[in-house]
């Protein structure tokens, strides 16, 4: 019996955002590498997101530990966009007081 030992790539794929997600799922990059940072083992982020395999997790993990300042580099840009998108959004709609409007409308509605 021979074996063949050929290398895999990957289960990751950019969608049009750019972001990177496992396979054909909607879980992230970021998300298997923010769990696994977090001390989860691959069998509960697979049990955590069963849009995934555990084989799937395996291979990003093992991605993340070859490719660690690359995917950490990503993570910061992600993170850095994520917090313009915010501050843009709170520029547009102010969420000071929104609890408060919130809970207004609601009981305006409530007493209809």
């Amino acid at each position: 019996m021979s074996m063949v030992v050929a290398a895999e790539t990957p289960p990751l794929a950019a969608d049009a955002a750019g972001i990177f997600r496992v396979g054909n799922s909607r879980v992230t990059l970021d998300t298997v590498v923010g769990a696994f940072s977090d001390g989860a083992t691959a069998e509960e982020i697979a049990e955590q997101y069963p849009a995934v395999s555990l084989g799937q997790v395996y291979a990003v993990i093992a991605y993340y530990l070859a490719h660690t300042a690359a995917v950490d580099d990503y993570l910061r840009e992600r993170e850095q966009r994520a917090t313009e998108v915010k501050q843009a959004n709170e520029r547009l709609f102010d969420p000071t007081g929104i609890r408060a409007r919130l809970m207004a409308r609601q009981a305006g509605q409530d007493a209809m």
